[in-house]
């Protein structure tokens, strides 16, 4: 770190930077009080997600017991073709955006299954879709706490070191500049009276 001037000019540039943090400091805080209700947004969503997914198992335990039975093959039925997603940029901060989720079903003989199996792809499907939306509010919640993260650092940076320490230059400098104007009024006085009395003798 470069040695601080005691100076007018740097008192200037000092007062100036002061100023310009004042202003820099509002707007972040601003911005990190917004992250940080969007991370709140992202975590009821999620928790909605994660209650979702527990509602829809205790529907299959009570409505489809059947499917505990071990020699039908059921793990075939459904899978995810595709994950379709976008971006959105929140105040800077890239978070993902769920378009859709391609599910590929099984074809299956109405005559060869039991009758229930339609209610279970349904079931399937439904599970398959929280579980991408469930994974997809997880990563917003990471990143958004992650993007809270940096922007309390940088409040603080302002909060706690920069103003601070611009506030303690600008009161150093003037304390040299009181120190110095007094010093010479002083000399001054010393070399009026010298002067006085040199014209006296």
């Amino acid at each position: 770190m470069s040695r601080l001037s005691l100076s007018k000019s740097s008192l200037t540039k000092q007062t100036q930077q002061l100023k310009r943090f004042e202003r820099f400091l509002p707007a972040l805080d601003l911005k990190r009080k917004q992250l940080m209700m969007e991370r709140a947004k992202a975590l009821r969503e999620r928790s909605h997600t994660t209650a979702a997914i527990a509602a829809l198992r205790q529907e299959v335990r009570q409505n489809l017991p059947m499917i505990a039975n071990r020699e039908m093959e059921l793990n075939t039925l459904v899978r995810v073709r595709a994950v379709r997603l976008d971006e959105e940029n929140l105040m800077g901060t890239r978070l993902p955006v769920l378009l859709g989720v391609d599910i590929e079903r099984q074809e299956y003989g109405y005559m060869t299954k039991p009758h229930w199996v339609d209610t279970l792809v349904e079931t399937l499907v439904r599970m398959l879709e929280l579980r991408v939306l469930l994974a997809l509010r997880e990563r917003r919640v990471s990143v958004l706490e992650e993007a809270v993260r940096k922007m309390t650092q940088r409040v603080n940076l302002f909060e706690k070191v920069l103003i601070p320490q611009a506030q303690a230059n600008i009161k150093k400098i003037r304390i040299h500049l009181s120190d110095a104007e007094r010093a010479a009024v002083v000399r001054s006085k010393i070399a009026k009276n010298k002067r006085r009395r040199e014209g006296l003798a």
